[in-house]
């Protein structure tokens, strides 16, 4: 075997792309980006992106956190029996000067520690006044975030999101190209991390359903919401399983590693630059990680194709599905070896 050919076997891309490939054919959500329109356009985002409504953004905003973190049934059910907090109900409930110094403003709320269930806070002498206790959410840290995200579209993106979300991006479009996209994400993202009990997971989601789904006469919000990347650990634990990982050097265990240089992200974006997404649906843009990750998580997923999860393969065992489509090119590694070697010598 000649050299090249030797490089050729043991080159990482070349492992991972049929690979992806393939889980791209088998599981990718051809159709999620007109179905995302048709959703918000139903919901009336659409049309509130276009006359920059924020109250109404805020809404379709706090309906969808209201699912982070609980079955969608069960949050439905809720939200049905009691509604939710709505802009109205915030700025209505602020317009009075709030006793409560940490309603004063965005930048004042903070460590406010309300709890429902003990109708406990931060502030015991200002209870009776706030707001806050009065909806009837499904925790104390929705009625937090309620509060947070509302002070924060209007003091830090000055009531007007949509406005907002374009200065952002704006201020990233004159940095070289191989910086631009990550500038872009880091400054809608790294913002709203501010607003208290949005995990960055539910951030990247909703953002990427928000540019994808509403701006497509837009500039440059069709192309930050194609580059977004949601890792969850059926995503990281398919690249663990696979051999990508190890392939490309970077085994990391689940977590904020996910995000760092040569890691599941960055992974998951190299590869989609060398997948032509037009392929799958010629209307989809030619890099487009979005549709990548999404079509490896709906792989692994119980939802999606379920191939690929804890259910299937024993975390201390290598896969032993024989039936798996992509069984002749993965390297079915066991997921925790640690764990393994662990039993080993306790047996």
């Amino acid at each position: 075997m000649t050299k090249r050919s030797i490089l050729k076997v043991d080159d990482p891309m070349s492992h991972a792309l049929p690979l992806v490939q393939c889980a791209c054919r088998l599981a990718g959500p051809f159709g999620f980006v007109d179905e995302g329109r048709a959703q918000l356009s139903r919901r009336g985002v659409t049309g509130a992106v276009r006359r920059h409504d924020t109250p109404a953004l805020y809404d379709w905003l706090m309906d969808v956190l209201s699912f982070q973190g609980i079955a969608d049934r069960v949050a439905k059910q809720y939200l049905r029996a009691h509604g939710n907090v709505t802009w109205t109900d915030a700025a209505r409930a602020l317009r009075p000067r709030p006793d409560c110094p940490k309603l004063g403003g965005f930048w004042l709320f903070d460590d406010c520690r309300y709890e429902k269930g003990s109708a406990t806070c931060s502030e015991p002498s200002h209870i009776a006044g706030c707001p806050l206790p009065r909806h009837e959410l499904r925790n104390g840290r929705l009625n937090q975030t309620a509060y947070s995200l509302f002070l924060f579209m209007r003091d830090v993106a000055g009531g007007d999101f949509v406005g907002w979300i374009e200065r952002q991006l704006a201020d990233c479009a004159g940095l070289p190209e191989h910086e631009r996209l990550t500038a872009m994400r880091a400054a809608l993202v790294d913002p709203l991390r501010g607003v208290y009990g949005i995990s960055d997971k539910v951030t990247t989601m909703a953002l990427s359903s928000l540019l994808l789904g509403a701006g497509r006469r837009r500039r440059y919000w069709l192309e930050v919401g194609a580059s977004f990347i949601v890792v969850d650990t059926l995503v990281h634990n398919w690249l663990h399983r696979t051999g990508i990982l190890a392939r490309f050097g970077a085994d990391h265990p689940y977590g904020a590693a996910c995000y760092r240089p040569n890691g599941c992200a960055e992974l998951i974006e190299r590869m989609a630059q060398r997948i032509d997404a037009r392929a799958f649906n010629p209307t989809f843009p030619t890099a487009f990680p979005r549709f990548v990750q999404l079509a490896i998580w709906r792989y692994c997923s119980e939802g999606g194709l379920d191939a690929c999860n804890g259910n299937r393969i024993h975390d201390l065992a290598p896969c032993d599905n024989v039936y798996c489509q992509l069984r002749s090119r993965c390297d079915r590694v066991t997921l925790h070896k640690t764990q393994q070697k662990h039993a080993i010598l306790a047996a």
